[in-house]
């Protein structure tokens, strides 16, 4: 006991000082490394969450256009029909409206096909040639082809500079319209769409 008392009430050593401070020191460190490891992990966690939330969440779904609903509303106000094709489940509409150019009523629907290549129905409430002109962009001759028993005229400018959307068309009309079937899809899309068109049209007397 006496000895224990000595020790503890004796003046501290230079070596004990200075083992009493590296250890200290080396609890510090241990202590900074530690809270810097759990920081980072935090850090770390903060970027994944941003990037979960924020840069890799997918696009969000394109508005769906009731385009058959709209065409309801178009006939209404028009008094006379207006067409509204059945396309397939796996295309989408982006656009649906009555519209006005030139003094002529016109009907639209935009549709994006399943490869998201773009096809456009414009129906004209005239028989005028200047109003297919400018709806088309001055096309140029056509040619005539026959789908689904209606006769249609075929444009065909792809590779052409300057049409934009109207690299390919086709027109058919009726007693009271002219319908143009235009855009940048296949063939067979567009070849599709006008046998839809088709099957709308008033039977031929």
């Amino acid at each position: 006991m006496t000895d224990a008392n000595s020790a503890a009430d004796r003046p501290e050593t230079p070596e004990e000082k200075a083992d009493r401070v590296a250890e200290a020191r080396r609890k510090r460190r241990a202590n900074q490394t530690t809270r810097n490891l759990i920081g980072s992990l935090v850090a770390s966690l903060g970027i994944v969450l941003f990037l979960v939330l924020v840069v890799v969440r997918p696009d969000p779904a394109p508005l769906a256009i009731d385009y058959v609903a709209a065409a309801a509303e178009a006939q209404a106000s028009l008094g006379t029909a207006v067409i509204a094709p059945v396309v397939p489940p796996t295309w989408s509409a982006n656009r649906a409206e009555l519209a006005g150019s030139g003094g002529v009523d016109e009907w639209t629907i935009g549709f994006i096909t399943a490869d998201r290549t773009f096809l456009g129905l414009l129906q004209g409430f005239t028989d005028e040639q200047s109003w297919l002109r400018d709806a088309l962009r001055d096309p140029g001759e056509g040619e005539g082809v026959r789908i689904a028993e209606v006769d249609w005229q075929l444009y065909d400018r792809r590779g052409v500079d300057g049409v934009g959307l109207r690299e390919i068309a086709l027109v058919t009309s009726t007693a009271e319209s002219t319908i143009v079937l235009y855009g940048t899809a296949s063939d067979a899309d567009l070849e599709l769409l006008a046998t839809a068109v088709a099957a709308e049209l008033p039977a031929a007397d």
